[in-house]
């Protein structure tokens, strides 16, 4: 392993961990000009495509010039600094059967630093601002376990929630993961245990808020089986839902201001309890949607990455409030490489985007969102 990668990702993980007003702080653009010119030397991959296109860690002289590589990369390239023997994870894109998936190689330094953003930017945005001090009982996720699917870097991001509210009763904590694969390996949600799960506790105590977490298609999944049933669950007040990623093709595809409609008609959540998660296999950190009053919810990653929204005619920064790619500046992708090219479209909205969808050239994949 890369002595001076594993310095910076020990830094960036002990600025992850300061407290948070101190972030804003985080010199983003120095940091980022560093860890490209560590990429551009150990990362073989990597530096060919900045040569290609003129670019060298003397020659780039601010962080919107560092060469972003397109999704499409990570399945045909080993875009990685690592080693095969320091590799002790891989996660792979969830598209759809059929397609050649992408892979973000991991090790002991990587998997820390993203369980450190992961886990900083989930407190601060899914459990802070409910003002309620979830426990791991609390915790109910729609998607099978991480045994059943290791290369899936979602599921190991609920794991690592999990683990976080668990503490050290990690290991004797009852089951939070109620999916499972199905003949073909697509994932599949078991109803009975789901609703079991779901339904209150003793009549003799107050039920306590729930923290449900899952992919787009696995509630559509739960809700379709509950209109089957004609039944409508009253989940307990304060309770939040996560939901994130595409369709896949493995349910009917809704807008998401209707699926939003469907779960606080069926499951009893009010919108506001409704939080929207954007991330992807490449990527070590997550954005989150923020509501704001008269407008659409708008998506924010942690101070330690960058968003641009390009345009794809003429590979500029868009205007505010204009559409084009979107491009993902990840700090915490210290092992890989930090600028990221998406297929998804969005509007830029100051600091943040407003998701649109795949761009109509894109193939689908599960880290997409719908939006209406």
């Amino acid at each position: 392993m890369k002595s001076e990668l594993s310095l910076f990702a020990g830094r960036l993980r002990n600025w992850i961990a300061t407290s948070h007003s101190a972030l804003p702080s985080l010199p983003f653009s120095k940091l980022a000009l560093e860890l490209f010119a560590l990429q551009f030397q150990n990362n073989a991959a990597y530096r060919k495509i900045c040569e290609a296109r003129g670019c060298t860690s003397a020659t780039v002289a601010q962080w919107t010039q560092i060469p972003a590589v397109p999704t499409a990369a990570f399945k045909s390239l080993e875009l990685t600094s690592l080693t095969p023997a320091d590799r002790t994870a891989v996660f792979h894109s969830s598209g759809t059967t059929e397609q050649i998936p992408s892979r973000h190689f991991h090790s002991a330094d990587s998997l820390a630093l993203y369980e450190a953003s992961l886990w900083s930017w989930f407190e601060q945005n899914v459990l802070q601002v409910s003002g309620f001090r979830f426990q791991v009982s609390d915790l109910r996720v729609l998607t099978p376990s991480p045994n059943r699917v290791p290369h899936s870097s979602l599921v190991h991001m609920f794991e690592a929630v999990r683990l976080k509210l668990a503490g050290a009763d990690s290991s004797a904590c009852s089951p939070v993961f109620f999916g499972g694969l199905a003949a073909d390996g697509s994932w599949a949600l078991n109803f009975e245990a789901t609703l079991a799960a779901l339904s209150p506790g003793s009549a003799h105590h107050e039920p306590r808020p729930l923290l449900l977490l899952g992919t787009a298609f696995s509630f559509v999944h739960l809700l379709d089986d509950l209109v089957a049933r004609d039944q409508r669950l009253e989940l307990p007040a304060g309770t939040r839902v996560l939901e994130t990623g595409g369709y896949k093709n493995r349910s009917r595809i809704l807008p998401k201001i209707e699926l939003h409609a469907l779960i606080t008609e069926r499951l009893g959540v009010p919108r506001a309890n409704i939080l929207c998660e954007y991330g992807m296999s490449e990527l070590s950190s997550q954005a989150y949607d923020v509501v704001i009053p008269n407008s659409e919810p708008q998506f924010h990653f942690p101070p330690w990455a960058r968003v641009q929204i390009i345009s794809p005619e003429t590979g500029r920064e868009v205007a505010e409030g204009e559409t084009g790619l979107i491009r993902i500046f990840d700090l915490a992708n210290v092992f890989s490489v930090a600028a990221i090219q998406t297929e998804d479209l969005g509007v830029r909205r100051g600091e943040g985007f407003e998701l649109i969808g795949r761009a109509q050239f894109a193939e689908a994949r599960g880290c997409s969102l719908l939006a209406a």
